[in-house]
């Protein structure tokens, strides 16, 4: 019989890290190659992201959750454009839940791309998770983690699992493969640090493309 876990949102990165013999690691070939390369962001496309990074410096003390994700990171993904319907594309609020080692692992995911249509099927790169920064009261490294380690168990062509969770101005990637995860330095999106934020982002889109090629 299968083990019932708790949901995602209630994990921490020590959790996941012990109970499925997870490793963090601060050097990844897989982090590095995401990181190293610097795409090219179009005119239309960085007049956004000027816009985002001053409005962010002003505001984000004072914005929710709902606030942060409806102004700014979710148009910020609706510009980098992680959608190709058919083939794959991106779902909000979805559950997400595998069987793995004995266990049921099931929670909401707040963003990921994914094959499908009507519903996610198997969960390709990108996952999400984002807090207002002055209020924190769990893990959101942890809600990711363990997030990424059921897309993975459902990953039929054992492709690495790439994400990010945000907390108010600071983005930071994970990669996850093989229970192996790393965690990039912090960038901050009110200042330039958002013309790197959007530059992984666009690497990510370009990962995907090339699995479905």
């Amino acid at each position: 019989m299968l083990k019932k876990t708790k949901s995602f949102k209630y994990w921490t990165s020590e959790e996941v890290e012990n109970t499925f013999a997870v490793n963090r690691v601060y050097e990844f070939d897989l982090m590095k190659d995401w990181l190293g390369s610097k795409n090219v962001i179009s005119d239309p496309l960085r007049e956004k992201l000027v816009y985002f990074k001053n409005e962010l410096s002003r505001k984000i003390e004072y914005l929710n959750e709902d606030e942060l994700k409806a102004h700014y990171l979710i148009p910020l993904l609706d510009a980098i454009g992680f959608d190709d319907f058919g083939k794959y594309r991106t779902f909000l609020n979805r559950k997400l839940s595998s069987e793995y080692e004995g266990m049921l692992l099931s929670g909401e995911v707040d963003f990921m791309v994914a094959t499908g249509k009507s519903a996610p099927k198997q969960p390709f790169f990108f996952l999400h998770e984002y807090k207002q920064e002055l209020k924190r009261d769990n893990d959101p490294l942890g809600q990711l983690l363990i997030a990424m380690v059921t897309a993975h168990s459902l990953n039929q062509e054992n492709h690495p699992i790439y994400g990010c969770y945000v907390v108010g101005r600071f983005w930071f990637f994970v990669v996850y493969f093989n229970q192996t995860y790393c965690v990039s330095q912090s960038f901050d999106s009110s200042e330039d640090d958002i013309f790197d934020v959007a530059s992984i982002l666009l690497k990510n889109k370009e990962q995907i493309e090339k699995a479905f090629a």
